[in-house]
């Protein structure tokens, strides 16, 4: 009690002298006296415990363990398996066994004690549990029989799983054991399980809430991610982790404004944690706000080095306040960071943000190439395909290759309002206005919201038909949604409002 440890284990081992056959102090001492590098007093102490009648296997599994500290693998050997013929129901001789094979190269030798220990009949939970965990560190340790320890783990651990009772602490060690073999569905419901009656130990709901969580993101089941997410933060509000976690899960679901709250959260209670900036500018250009995202971007380029994430994000940024050229100047300076240390990040995504950045800033040549790019990683990527057959049609250029791209990427979507749109424009182009406009009309009514392009298109392609009221109304809805000199001269130049 005086934390005077020596001094208390000397007290201990006299008494452990004195009374030889009381086992769980023997074990205690010996422990104690290993701790302070005394095997050779421990191994006396044992033997004296080995020599009563009726010594268990535990007595002679410990004096196994201080023989192969002491160097002495044959007698190590020999006491572990006069354990395991006392007590083939305890998993000590085998622990030791295993690990002293193990230690003299002899894998084949540790299979066979693990495989000896499964063939028990009558085997208990613990037991089970503290072998899969064996199992598993020989896959670890002897990668060439890895699959197979893995398959002897699972069939272990689901023999464990049938015992009944088990205890909350066993049924969390065989979630563990189940989540960490990939087995997602069993250590779900285990979990679940764990949290209606959790062990007695610190931290463990956050733990498994935590766990819970990652199952649920590798099943792509959001919903129920969230829910633990938000279990875990009324529990521990100040959970940065939690807080990052639930933020890309609103980003995910278009929730940007949700997102970038957690993900505040994320960086002030974790400052160092680079992934958080960068998320939270990303919500943060989501809620039109590209400004703020800059902000943050700024603060992260400060505490972090340079990084394609954080030049791709601030480029996003700066298209969405329409600095093209700003924008453009960190894709490239992004493009560099990634064939230096990654190539695998330049996909389709990322060129068609270039693209779009030059097509623009009135580059159509260099933007043609990056779609052009685009198209060469994912040929039937159909935003490049309708972004670069529009921006053809907006010039009246390559009209037979633009409604080819265009006509594709309807084919992949068929009820996608901007691609009903350019080909209706493409189509107008040609000067076949009747065939483009059931395109436009339709691109009206799947349009999210009114689009001031589309019902000028739709005036544009009436006007063409002869139609001019149609036209007009077409038009002034057009302004209505929003201000264009371009479409108002065409309200004044064909006739009375």
């Amino acid at each position: 009690m005086n934390n005077e440890q020596p001094a208390a284990t000397e007290e201990y081992y006299q008494a452990a002298g004195l009374d030889p056959g009381d086992e769980e102090l023997i074990l205690e001492v010996s422990h104690r006296l290993l701790q302070l590098k005394q095997p050779e007093r421990a191994l006396a102490l044992l033997l004296r415990a080995a020599a009563q009648p009726g010594a268990s296997g535990q007595i002679d599994a410990r004096l196994g363990f201080v023989y192969a500290q002491l160097g002495k693998p044959d007698q190590a050997v020999a006491a572990n398996r006069v354990a395991i013929r006392k007590s083939p129901n305890s998993l000590s001789g085998y622990h030791n066994l295993f690990l002293g094979y193990l230690g003299n190269k002899q894998p084949q030798e540790a299979l066979k004690v693990l495989d000896e220990a499964a063939r028990q009949p009558k085997s208990d939970g613990d037991f089970l549990v503290g072998l899969a965990d064996l199992y598993l560190s020989y896959g670890t340790q002897v990668p060439a029989q890895k699959d197979g320890a893995k398959a002897k783990t699972l069939a272990v651990l689901n023999r464990a799983a049938q015992l009944s009772p088990v205890t909350p602490l066993q049924r969390l060690k065989l979630a563990d054991g189940f989540n960490l073999l990939g087995e997602s569905d069993k250590a779900a419901q285990l979990y679940l399980e764990v949290l209606k009656q959790p062990p007695d130990l610190p931290m463990v709901q956050e733990r498994v809430r935590a766990n819970l969580t990652a199952i649920y993101l590798r099943g792509s089941d959001h919903k129920r991610a969230i829910e633990q997410l938000q279990a875990i933060l009324k529990d521990d509000p100040t959970n940065p982790q939690a807080h990052y976690f639930l933020g890309r899960l609103e980003l995910e679901a278009n929730q940007p404004a949700e997102a970038a709250d957690h993900l505040a959260k994320t960086i002030l209670l974790s400052p160092d944690f680079e992934s958080g900036y960068l998320f939270l500018a990303l919500a943060q250009i989501e809620t039109e706000k590209p400004s703020t995202a800059l902000t943050t971007l700024d603060r992260a380029r400060q505490k972090f080095a340079p990084s394609f994430d954080l030049e791709f994000y601030t480029g996003l940024a700066f298209s969405r306040e329409k600095a093209y050229a700003e924008a453009f100047r960190h894709f490239l300076e992004a493009e560099n960071i990634a064939k230096r240390d990654d190539p695998q990040l330049l996909r389709e995504g990322f060129y068609l943000e270039m693209g779009s950045t030059c097509e623009r800033k009135g580059d159509y040549a260099q933007a043609e190439e990056y779609f052009q790019k685009c198209l060469s990683i994912a040929p039937d990527f159909s935003q490049a395909m309708n972004y670069l057959g529009y921006m053809w049609a907006e010039h009246g250029e390559k009209l037979d290759q633009a409604r080819e791209l265009i006509e594709k990427a309807v084919k992949a979507e068929p009820k996608n309002a901007a691609y009903l749109d350019s080909l209706a424009w493409v189509l107008y182009k040609q000067k076949q206005a009747q065939a483009a406009l059931p395109y436009a009309l339709k691109a009206a009514e799947l349009s999210e919201k009114p689009d001031a392009t589309v019902f000028e298109h739709i005036g544009n392609i009436y006007d063409a038909l002869k139609q001019p009221e149609k036209a007009r109304e077409a038009w002034r809805k057009s302004v209505s949604l929003e201000p264009n000199e371009a479409v108002s001269k065409k309200l004044e130049s064909s006739g009375p409002k």
